[in-house]
């Protein structure tokens, strides 16, 4: 048996978050203690090994503070790069999407392949609506609170809600307010450690983030879902991407 190239004998991230792919990448496994893939048939649930066991440690922690499962949706392709359709990032197996309402009763694979999202904003009056609830609350603070976590995209609203619900807390500037993102919310990683062609994203800003920043998407009512088809995302790719990413 051959050896096996260096670049390809152990997980990587390469590139960028929007324009980049991933090497040996890990499935989440459909469903483990305190969550659930969804939506599985479209084949987005590779990652990166600090992501697989980032989400499978924060489904066991909201497993002990008695929260409902969480619910895994997109995550990357398995080789990463662009999807067919939908977001930018996502590329590098760093990133993934957990939605905001709770599973089914009976969460069945046919219940979780047909799921529907649940918005937690009332875009009308602009105000977060009565399915945003402490357990929701909860479910993001145990996400951004751990180290690993780059940040976490959320709506302007959710993160108004959680700078009155947890005050001066030192990791609230991990959460940013961004368009959409009223019945989801996006976690990004940073690069792993020794991962020399993953590119990072830019540090947050200092502080909790909950000032003029944020005042400033609310009174603009920034942060809202833009409707219409989207052109498919094609960016150039490193080099190292070129012909590994279908």
């Amino acid at each position: 048996m051959g050896l096996l190239l260096p670049t390809l004998s152990w997980a990587q991230a390469i590139g960028g978050y929007a324009a980049g792919c991933q090497m040996n990448a890990r499935a989440l496994p459909a469903s483990g203690p305190g969550f659930y893939v969804i939506r599985s048939t479209r084949e987005r649930f590779y990652g990166q090994p600090p992501l697989i066991d980032y989400l499978q440690t924060l489904g066991q922690k909201t497993r002990q503070a008695d929260l409902p499962p969480i619910l895994v949706a997109d995550i990357a392709k398995q080789r990463g790069g662009p999807f067919e359709y939908g977001h930018r990032s996502h590329q590098t197996g760093l990133d993934a999407d957990i939605w905001l309402r709770p599973p089914p009763a009976q969460p069945s694979p046919r219940r979780l392949k047909n799921i529907k999202a649940v918005d937690m904003v009332d875009h009308r009056h602009y105000i977060l609506n009565a399915h945003f609830r402490d357990p929701q609350r909860q479910l993001i603070a145990l996400a951004a609170q751990d180290p690993r976590v780059s940040r976490i995209f959320v709506h302007p609203l959710i993160k108004n809600a959680m700078c009155k619900a947890y005050g001066d807390a030192d990791w609230l500037g991990r959460l940013r307010p961004w368009f959409g993102h009223s019945s989801h919310f996006h976690v990004r990683l940073h690069c792993p450690k020794g991962d020399t062609l993953c590119e990072p994203q830019a540090q947050v800003p200092a502080g909790t983030g909950c000032g003029r920043e944020l005042a400033s998407w609310l009174n603009d009512k920034a942060g809202e879902i833009t409707s219409g088809p989207r052109t498919p995302f094609r960016p150039t790719l490193p080099k190292q991407c070129v012909g590994w990413v279908r």
